[in-house]
């Protein structure tokens, strides 16, 4: 392939990708903003909020758009409205809330207050409606009723008078009399002409009041809106009746004579009442008129059905707008009248609509919103901007030309008194632009003349603006020395430049330059000073019209310049007020007029020098025109009059232009009778001389000049009678069709056009039309829907408009109906047997003429005498009847009577039904049946034409008769039912009987049926719950009553579970006992200790469970405390009392109820002897412990008990006791030391009870009355010498002894006397002295004696002699240094003089730590030891505990502590049939002793144990079954099997499985038939292994068996040997010379390439490393004799092997890994983890150093490097955290396997060690490495061997295969970093029949010892023989995968779809370092392998993502052939070819 081109290729692609990234992040960065608008209400606030303090309110505002507007509360001033504590807050959903709050904090700015709601978002904002809300407070209130006057005869009214503050919330609702009786409301009267009327505003109207109506008084019931509160009046009002006293003329109550006009306005549908409060005698009569609008005439009332009156009051219900206006009350009778006028508004709910709501306008285009409402009445209209008001009241608003700040969201709002509405609008600007904007500009400048000036603008803007330039306002343009230029940039931005060629002074001044678009202007300025003398240019004449502003600047140039001046007739300026002159020569003059400004000005500049310029300016003021006003006059004019009007325009210059329009169209003179006539110069007159309705209009008079223009406007009204433009006629309607009569008039002003109909048949009187559906009048026009008969007679139409009388016209409307029947369908019954008649009318125009017929057939009488017809005419039509003499069945029919006559036809028809009793039921069955109950179903029968009312079910027991049934009664619609209520197992008879509303029918055939069995219905009996000990309770019950078993009782479900919790229960079954009587008894184990459980019990049948019994609780037994009391503590009280205080353990861990506690106490020296310890119960949390000793140190420790035992102990605590004082010195001697000496010594106290401080030895002489002496010594002595003593007197010596706290009791009293004598004695004392082993002892005998007596020791009897360890000081004291165990015993002391001897005997206690202990045997099993453990008998010290030592015979020490109490103690979990070292140590307080003799023992178990051949071996003709269960595990379970078979003439054996598990039957397949076979199996268990070999011949295809093989004679044998002639020696059999020259030849041809690939390589990056794979060196690698494949025959892929399925995740099942190193040396190779060689069998003959170590180069190879003897393996181990890698003996599961016990399963697997059994793992290795001089066999194995990952997703279309062929490649030697991505990469497809032709995964596993999780569960882990896949079959290979990093490219051209990421997948673990944890092998475990350490990466990568290339690059090296990895190279030299390797499918 051409490089460039490829990499050209990807460039594009990048780029392409690129921009697609670009441009999608640019659609994303500017989304359309069609979806952005501004604020619209979803839910706007009502006008009006009233709530009542005590509820409070809440208002709801919610607004949509995008972005989300935010809500703001305002007050109608518009500022914001903030939080109120207590009395208003704003919540975050945007609600306005008033809580509830007391009426002493009602706040006017508050409560009373109107609000709105603000909605914003960036694109505006908007306004709710007015928002009223008024609180109210509760307040008491009374109304009243006052007592009403009223003439006799006259109508009263009486009024309930509410309080003003509650007005608006309260309304009448009833009127009630002292009896109580109620007068309603006008809604609940059924009409208007009782005598009480209850009028909708409230006022009790009372008719033709008489003086009876005097005597009864009258309330008034009120309710209150808010609160609903109801309540009567106060008062109560009667009626005062007048007798009139003579005539009286009508009049109007409390108003004298004024004008009387009332305002009443009332809702729309609203129910009003227009009073006329006037009372006269006579009574007098009353008259309503309403006047016509905008008129003064007016027409009476025309009452109706909603329009009444009732005496002199009018009464409007269902008021529609129409109603309001001016009504005038008429009142008269025979003495006077009196009128009342009422203006009645009829209001209706405002609303408001803007047309478009949205509408989006280029820039400078107009847009128009049109304010559509409705409602009355509508005060103002008015509109917002964003929230703002514009100014702008009518309904339309019209912008003329958009620009950017117009943009946003406009509001129409109409108003009245009441309520307001709005609408809103969004206004969005089309398209993008922006105004203009200058961006750079040039600066002010200052300069010499000469040199060229260059001046910039740069303006920016959408539309892209135009640039222009002025000076001095003037524009400049192009010439010889000003040049402009202008270009757009990239970026859209003008840059416009001017250009001035040598610039003079003169063209110095104020440069402009102005950017201008269509959408807005920005300009900039700034001057350009030139130095010279002043200069001003030329100025043109200037206009001005007059009353503007005049600025002119003086065009100046030249500089410096000192002065500008402007002059006028010589006079500097300014002269007068309205001139202003500024330093820079701007001139400006205000309000210009022409007399006082029109004139010639002069501006002067002036320099220092005194150099002057001067220019004139011609300013000309023009004056524009001003019309007068003119009027048509107040009132319009009528038709036909004449009408004139003049236009003057006093001001303006002339010339002038002045015309007319009408309604902004031209007036031309002459046309539509109008003359146009100018009077002179200034004025026109307009005349028109015969009024017209064209006429009337907006007249408008326009006047121009040069100046200006102007105009006027007067409007013309023209009153014009109604005249018809559609008059109507007389119409006819079909009856049913949509009736329209149009009646159309015009007129000024515009008439109103209004339908009446005649009341009767003729024409005369009218009535106003009601309203109902299906009549309206729109627009003048009558429409009546659907018309029928009813409608038909005259109809006026009116038009009326106040000028003159009006239009009318009355037509008539006809509706022509064809004959109708007003019942279409009609059913008609008889009973059979009876006569009938059916009767027909029809009705429309007659004559009708009316046929009969019978289903469709003409039904003649003369035909069937049954029938008779008959007609009768009727003022509507005709009837016609039919008659039947006597029903029968056949009369069930449809009838069908004809009417027609000349507008059409008509029918109806008669379902005729002859009814009768129904037919039985039959076909009754039992569709299901339980114990209870049976599910029935039948046939519904004939019902009779009736329908059928009910079923019968009529059943009894099968015993009984039929007289002794129960029935059950069934809805007749139904044909299944149920009957229940029956008893289980019980015979019974049904059946069932139909009826209807005519009769029963007889019964059906009965059927029999036996009910079911049913689960129990009773709770079992007498149940009992107790407990059995602390984890245990038994339960026992009886069944439940027999009654209630409904079948046999099988067994029980006892459920318990803990009590007071939500758990369900857990149920154990107990079968029945059968014997009567017997309990039954279950006892629940396992539970919690001291733990209240619920138990349940059912029965059960063979049907179901029975109901529960109730709920039995009961505790388990208390167990001990599992925790210790807290917070021990100990506080000394005195010298022997100590109070000890605790806190009882957490109530969870006292497993029971604590009835005491134990103090455990005693001195701490003797803590460690449980026989000198003291235990004291209480109840309580704290004890005092008495009689203590004396200054001890104690302690003790706190456990409580409950009814289980004692619970933990506490940790120890120490308290020491007081002091005291002590006890006697315990013994005294008194030796006579001279004749005036004696020596006193003694003994120290037994208790000191504190520290001794001193000794006082007290001395007397005897018999005397002496005083006694005493002498103080210290403490540490133990002796006193006497002196001056007297001889031969005898002396009494006694001895105390003290402390801090005191002296102590006295000794025994000695005496003894001073003598020249003085005999040996020894002032020691016998004594025991304890020593520790290793220290030094020292004993005392202290002698005295005259002469010096002689001091000898004996040690045990012996006389003792010193050595270097003893020697005897001079006090006579003998030390013994480093004491040892043979010290102790007794040494005795003799002193001798002449006089006498004396002697005292020692005893030495050694305290030494303990000696050995002896440990027996006393039990072992499979898994665990039992020990016996004995102290040493010559153990001085007290033995504290033992420590026990035991290890597996390769393993690890491991230790426990044995407690010296425990006689037995047992070692468990150890290894089952393995020897065992155990010994053990004692220990005390001195420490740890000696240890005892080591123990070797074994656990029970064996190894495998060898099965017969037949029970374990099934031979077929091309497979062999295997019988694993025949194997006998010797004790120890199995683990595993590994299965391997040879053909019986090959050398090599094949490995077809090498995890087995026990329990299966094995099946290996794809044998050939007919041939021996020999199998190997191995058997593993913890003991070890076992393996057999046994041989076997495949039977014939025919199932027949064959000869046994001969020794290679060839008879029979398949496999015969090429016979060789005999001069050829032997060794040249081709079966070794073959393999030996493929080989050579691939060696040899390995070399080449290699060279090749080194030659080619050297310019490349080295440092690729073995990363790269060759294609081209895999690809034509021989395979040895018989392997050399042609990848590309197609017949190859038929000896496929199972694929897995593409995309089937296969789920990895652990292997075994328990072996040690320890194990493999002993011959027990199994791998753990990463060994390769599992092979116990070693064959010497094998040359030991296979295998050979590969090392990176340049290190050399080391040839015997990886050399292992037998049982001398090399250990693996994993990876920490790598449990999930594929190593030899991992597992695999591979679907599709078959497997014979369950086909359903499929296979575990695991993956090989390495092939030829030997020992020695070759972790970086590629290839088989045959040792130099091996020969060259490359054997091939048959067996099921699992297929590497990398292939899992090839496809193939058959279930069979043969043998894959796998070929190894050089990539990834250290498997540290298995590649997690291979599994992914290569897909293979093979559409043959057969299997597929595998290529091997990379060798990227060749060192299992560290996989990378998961990733490779499925890869290859066959080490050295299973490799590099070949690529021609995979759609790609494996291009260098294995780097850290590698780029993961799945495309490649690749057509698979990638496969699913591995589980748990995390990308950050897809990679691991290899130099460093590759390495890690823990020394502990391997520390007894004398083996080589695992070297694990022999060929070693750097980790450097440096190194990486992608797949790309990989596949492009590869086809350059210039990535060859060394290793390859060193395979090759090693020799030998690669071996192919068949799978068989298993």
């Amino acid at each position: 392939m051409n490089m460039p081109n490829e990499r050209l290729k990807w460039l594009m692609l990048y780029a392409a990708v690129a921009l697609i990234a670009c441009g999608s992040q640019t659609l994303a960065a500017n989304p359309p903003d069609a979806d952005q608008k501004g604020p619209v209400f979803l839910k706007e606030p009502t006008n009006r909020i009233d709530f009542s303090n005590s509820t409070g309110a809440e208002i709801e505002c919610k607004a949509s758009g995008n972005p989300m507007p935010e809500i703001i509360w305002i007050r109608s001033d518009g500022t914001a409205v903030g939080d109120v504590p207590g009395l208003r807050q704003i919540s975050s959903d945007g609600k306005l809330v008033f809580p509830p709050f007391r009426a002493e904090d009602y706040r006017q700015e508050v409560h009373a207050q109107v609000y709105a709601c603000l909605a914003r978002n960036q694109f505006g904002s908007i306004i709710s409606r007015d928002v009223h809300v008024r609180a109210v407070v509760q307040q008491f209130y009374e109304s009243e009723v006052n007592n009403e006057y009223v003439i006799r005869g006259n109508a009263a009214v009486l009024k309930c008078s509410i309080p003003s503050f509650v007005a608006d919330f309260v309304q009448v609702v009833s009127w009630q009399d002292e009896e109580g009786q109620l007068y309603g409301s006008l809604g609940d009267q059924q009409g208007t002409d009782g005598k009480y009327l209850v009028l909708p505003s409230g006022e009790l109207h009372i008719r033709e009041v008489g003086p009876e109506d005097g005597y009864k008084s009258y309330q008034c019931r009120t309710k209150h809106r808010l609160t609903g509160e109801t309540r009567l009046s106060a008062t109560k009002g009667r009626l005062v009746i007048t007798e009139p006293v003579g005539s009286v003329s009508p009049q109007l109550n409390g108003n004298g004579n004024q004008e009387h006009i009332t305002l009443t306005r009332v809702p729309t549908m609203g129910s009003v009442t227009l009073m006329c409060p006037a009372q006269a005698y006579p009574v007098p009569f009353f008259r309503w008129y309403k006047f016509i609008e905008g008129t003064t005439r007016k027409q009476a009332v025309v009452l109706s059905d909603r329009v009444k009156q009732v005496s002199g009051t009018l009464i409007i219900k269902d008021a529609v707008v129409e109603d309001s206006g001016k009504y005038l009350c008429v009142v008269n009778n025979s003495v006077g009248g009196e009128s009342v006028e009422t203006v009645l508004t009829v209001t209706a709910p405002l609303s408001a609509k803007i047309d478009p709501p949205t509408q989006t306008v280029d820039f400078g285009r107009p847009a128009v919103f049109t304010c559509q409402y409705t409602g009355n009445p509508i005060k103002t209209v008015s509109w917002m901007k964003d929230g703002k008001a514009i100014g702008h009241s009518e309904p339309v608003l019209r912008i003329e030309s958009v620009k950017k700040e117009d943009k946003g969201m406009y509001q129409c709002f109409v108003r009245n008194d009441q309520e307001s509405a709005e609408a809103s609008a969004e206004l969005k600007l089309g398209g993008r632009f922006d105004p203009p904007v200058i961006r750079q500009a040039f600066q002010e400048e200052t300069m010499e003349p000469g040199p060229s000036v260059f001046l910039k603008c740069v303006a920016g803007g959408n539309p892209t603006p135009e640039i222009s330039w002025e000076l001095d306002g003037k524009k400049i343009a192009n010439n010889d020395r000003y040049q402009v230029g202008q270009y757009v940039t990239v970026n859209g931005d003008v840059v416009s430049y001017l250009n001035i060629t040598s610039v003079h002074a003169n063209d110095g001044g104020l440069y402009k330059c102005i950017a201008k678009s269509k959408v807005g202007i920005a300009e900039h300025s700034a001057k350009l000073n030139v130095y010279g003398l002043p200069y001003i240019r030329q100025m043109e004449k200037k206009a001005i019209v007059a009353g503007e502003t005049l600025i002119v600047t003086c065009p100046v140039a030249g500089y410096p310049i000192d002065s500008i001046v402007w002059e006028r007739d010589n006079r500097a300026l300014p002269i007068n007020r309205k001139q202003k002159v500024f330093p820079n020569g701007t001139l400006i003059i205000e309000n210009v007029e022409r007399n006082s400004d029109q004139a010639t000005y002069t501006c002067v500049a002036k320099n220092q020098e005194g150099y002057s310029a001067r220019g004139s300016l011609e300013v000309q003021v023009m004056v524009a025109p001003q019309i007068s006003p003119f009027f048509f006059g107040d009132e319009p004019l009528n038709r036909g009059e004449v009408a004139s009007v003049t236009c003057v325009v006093p001001k303006g210059d002339l010339p002038l232009d002045i015309y007319w329009t009408l309604n902004s169209a031209l007036i031309v003179n002459g046309e539509l009778g109008f003359t146009l006539v100018r009077l002179n110069k200034r004025t026109s007159s307009l005349n028109v001389d015969s009024l017209e309705a064209v006429h009337r209009g907006s007249y408008k008079c326009i006047a121009n000049n040069s100046a200006g223009y102007a105009e006027y406007v007067s409007t013309l009204d023209v009153n014009v009678p109604p005249r018809w433009i559609l008059e109507p006629t007389d119409k006819a309607f079909a009856q049913g069709s949509d009736a329209k009569v149009e009646c159309k008039a015009d007129g000024f002003p515009k008439p109103q056009v209004t339908w009446k109909k005649a009341v009767g048949d003729t024409p005369g009187e009218y009535k106003d039309l009601k309203k109902s559906d299906n009549i309206r009048v729109e627009e003048g026009t009558l429409h009546v829907d659907n018309i029928q008969k009813t409608n038909e007679g005259y109809y006026l139409c009116e038009a009326i408009n106040g000028i003159g009388s009006g239009l009318s016209a009355v037509i008539m409307i006809s509706v022509q109906a064809p004959p109708e029947f007003t019942e279409k369908l009609r059913n008609q019954t008889a009973r059979r047997g009876e006569p009938a008649v059916l009767q027909c009318e029809a009705k429309g125009e007659k004559p009708i003429g009316i046929l009969w017929n019978m289903n469709n057939m003409r039904l003649d009488p003369k035909n069937d005498n049954r029938y008779t017809i008959r007609e009768e005419i009727l003022s509507t039509g005709v009837m016609s009847s039919l008659s039947i003499k006597r029903t029968e069945r056949s009369d069930s029919a449809l009838f069908t009577c004809v009417a027609t006559n000349a507008f059409g036809s008509d029918d109806a028809s008669i379902n005729m039904i002859v009814q009768e009793v129904p037919e039985m039921p039959y076909a009754l069955k039992v569709l299901d049946k339980s114990g209870r109950s049976v599910q029935l179903s039948w046939a519904q029968p004939y019902d009779g034409n009736s329908p059928l009312d009910r079923y019968i079910i009529e059943f009894k027991r099968s015993r009984a008769s039929w007289s002794e049934i129960d029935r059950v009664i069934v809805p007749g619609h139904t044909t299944e039912a149920q009957v229940q209520k029956l008893s289980p197992a019980t015979t019974y008879n049904i059946r069932i009987v139909a009826e209807n509303a005519i009769g029963t029918s007889q019964s059906s055939e009965a059927v029999t049926i036996i009910t079911a069995e049913e689960a129990p219905s009773g709770k079992p009996q007498n149940i009992k719950v107790e407990p059995v000990n602390q984890t245990t309770m038994r339960v026992t019950w009886k069944p439940p009553p027999r009654t209630e078993w409904n079948g046999e009782i099988l067994g029980y479900y006892v459920g318990y579970k803990l009590s007071n919790t939500n758990s369900s229960y857990v149920f154990e079954t107990i079968n029945f006992i059968t014997e009567e009587g017997k309990e039954h008894n279950l006892e629940l184990q396992n539970l919690r200790v001291y733990t209240q459980y619920s138990v349940v019990i059912q029965a059960f049948n063979k049907i179901g469970a029975g109901p529960l019994s109730e709920e039995e609780k009961q505790f388990t037994a208390e167990g001990t405390p599992s925790q210790p009391p807290s917070d021990t503590a100990c506080t000394t009280l005195t010298s022997q009392t100590i109070r000890v205080g605790w806190v009882s353990p957490p109530l969870e861990s006292a497993n029971g109820v604590i009835k005491t506690y134990k103090v455990v106490y005693a001195p701490s020296d003797e803590w460690y002897d449980e026989t000198k310890r003291h235990y004291k119960k209480t109840a309580s949390s704290d004890t005092v412990l008495h009689g203590l000793k004396k200054y001890t140190n104690y302690t003790m420790q706190v456990l409580a008990t409950t009814a289980g035992g004692d619970g933990v102990r506490s940790v120890p605590i120490h308290c020491q006791t007081e002091p005291d004082v002590p006890e006697a010195p315990t013994d005294v001697k008194a030796l006579v030391m001279g004749n005036a000496a004696i020596l006193v010594s003694w003994r120290p106290p037994a208790q000191p009870n504190g520290i001794i401080t001193q000794y006082t030895v007290y001395s007397k002489a005897e018999g005397a009355e002496t005083e006694t002496k005493t002498q103080k010594v210290p403490h540490y002595q133990m002796s006193f010498e006497a002196t001056e003593l007297e001889k031969n007197k005898p002396y009494e010596f006694w001895v105390t002894a003290s402390t801090t706290i005191g002296e102590g009791q006295q000794s025994k009293s000695i005496v003894a006397m001073p003598s020249d004598q003085v005999p040996a004695k020894i002032a020691s004392f016998d004594d025991t002295f304890t020593a520790t082993f290793k220290e030094d002892a020292k004993m005392p005998c202290l002698a005295v004696g005259a002469p010096q007596p002689e001091i000898t020791w004996k040690i045990k009897g012996v006389e003792f002699s010193a050595n270097d360890r003893m020697r005897v000081l001079p006090d006579g004291s003998l030390l013994i240094k480093s004491v040892n165990r043979q010290d102790a015993g007794d040494y005795s002391c003799h002193a001798e003089n002449s006089i006498a001897k004396d002697s005292i005997t020692h005893k030495l206690i050694v305290l030494a730590p303990p000696q050995s202990p002896h440990v027996t045997l006393s039990a072992t099993t499979t898994d665990a030891l039992t020990v016996k453990l004995k102290p040493h008998e010559g153990d001085t010290a007290p033995l504290h505990g033992y420590t026990l030592h035991y290890k597996p015979e390769f393993g690890e020490w491991e230790t426990s502590e044995v407690s010296v109490d425990s006689q037995k103690h047992n070692i468990e979990n150890l290894l089952c049939g393995s020897r065992y070292q155990v010994y053990a140590t004692g220990f005390n307080n001195i420490g740890a002793g000696e240890a005892s003799d080591i123990l070797n023992t074994r656990t029970k178990g064996q190894k495998p144990k060898l099965p017969e051949k037949p029970r374990f071996i099934e031979v077929s003709s091309n497979s062999v079954s295997l019988h694993f269960k025949a194997w006998k595990d010797g004790g120890c379970p199995m683990s595993h099997f590994v299965v391997e078979s040879k053909k019986r003439d090959q050398i090599e054996w094949n490995q077809i499985s090498n995890n087995v598990k026990p329990d299966n039957n094995y099946v290996v397949l794809d044998l050939e038939p007919a041939t021996w076979y020999n199998l190997r199996i191995t058997a593993h268990n913890s003991a070890g292994f076992t393996v057999a070999e046994y041989d076997f011949a495949t039977l014939t295809v025919t199932g027949g068996t064959i000869a046994p093989l001969d020794d290679g004679s060839g008879h029979g044998n398949v496999h015969t040997r090429i016979r060789l002639p005999a001069w050829m020696p032997e060794w040249l059999d081709l079966n070794f010379m073959v393999p030996l020259i493929a080989t050579v030849v691939v060696v040899a041809v390995g070399i080449c390439v290699v060279c090749v690939a080194l030659s080619r390589r050297r310019a490349d990056d080295m440092r690729g490393g073995q990363k790269d794979v060759y294609y081209d060196v895999v690809y034509n690698q021989t395979m040895g004799p018989g392997a050399t494949l042609d990848k590309r025959r197609p017949d190859l892929r038929d000896e496929l092997g199972y694929i897995a399925p593409p995309n089937r995740k296969l789920p990895p099942v652990p292997g075994s890994n328990y072996n040690t190193c320890d194990r493999i040396k002993r011959g027990t190779v199994i791998s753990r983890g990463g060994l390769r060689s599992n092979h116990s069998t070693w064959d010497p003959r094998r040359n030991p150093n296979l295998y050979e170590e590969l090392k990176a180069p340049p290190v050399p190879m080391h040839g015997n490097h990886y050399g292992h003897a037998h049982g001398n393996a090399e250990c693996h181990y994993r990876h920490p955290g790598m449990e999930d890698e594929i190593c030899p003996y991992a597992t695999f599961h591979l679907l599709g396997f078959r497997e014979e016990m369950d086909p359903t399963k499929a296979m575990n697997f695991q993956t090989f060690p390495h092939q030829n059994g030997h020992a020695g793992p070759v972790p970086g290795h590629a290839g088989t490495m045959l040792p130099p001089g091996h020969p060259g066999h490359v054997h091939s194995r048959s067996g099921s061997q699992s297929m590497p990952r990398a292939n899992r997703y090839q496809r193939k279309n058959s279930q069979g295969g043969q043998s894959s062929i796998y070929t190894p490649a050089p990539e990834y030697d250290d498997p540290a970093n298995c590649a997690e991505e291979d599994q992914y990469r290569r897909y293979t497809r093979v559409n043959s029949q057969g299997g597929s032709l595998y290529s091997g995964p990379g060798p990227e596993y060749d060192d299992p010892a560290n996989c990378a999780p998961e990733e490779d569960q499925y890869g290859s882990q066959y080490g050295g023989p299973y490799g590099q896949p070949y690529d021609h079959y995979g759609s790609r290979g494996s291009m260098g995968r294995r780097s850290i990093g590698s780029a993961r490219n799945p495309g490649n051209g690749s057509p698979e779809p990638p496969p699913p990421p591995p589980r748990n997948h995390d990308m950050s673990n897809s990679s691991f370092n290899d130099s460093k944890e590759s390495n890690e092998i823990s020394e502990a475990e391997c520390d007894r392998d004398h083996g080589p350490r695992g070297n694990y990466g022999a060929v070693k990568r750097s980790p450097q993502p440096k190194d990486q290339r992608t797949t790309e690059e990989m596949r492009k090296l590869i086809e350059r052939n210039e990535t060859g990895p060394k290793q390859l190279q060193l395979q090759q030299t090693n020799g030998a070819g690669f071996t192919a390797y068949d799978t068989m499918a298993v």
